[in-house]
Formats: C-alpha cells, structure tokens, sequence
C-alpha cells in the first residue's frame, strides 16, 4: 500500500460553505399525528422524494 503524502498546508482552506435558503415560518399541521408520519410538522417541508430534487 503507497502511502500519499499531502504538502498542501489545509489551514489556508475553509471546512465547509453551505447554502441555506430563506425560510418563512407558514404555521405548524392542523394534524400532527399525520404531520409525525410524514416526518415534519412544517407544511412547507413536506415536499415528494421524486429521485432527484424537490418539486413544490
């Protein structure tokens, strides 16, 4: 097994960039026995899982 060395010095590189997008708070379900099922009580996040990316 090689062994890699790295002589790139990482502490001139950030950890990690995140994009979060804006929420508007809408309320909580009417429901929240369905609302624990679906897996959020927010009905903005209920989105489908279509395989690829959220569809509102």
């Amino acid at each position: 097994m090689e062994d890699y060395l790295f002589t790139e010095q990482n502490d001139q590189f950030p950890i990690a960039m995140a994009y979060v997008p804006w929420q508007r708070f809408h309320g909580i379900s009417e429901n929240l026995e369905e609302a624990y099922q679906k897996g959020t009580i927010f009905p903005e996040l209920d989105l489908p899982f279509t395989g690829r990316r959220c569809v509102s």
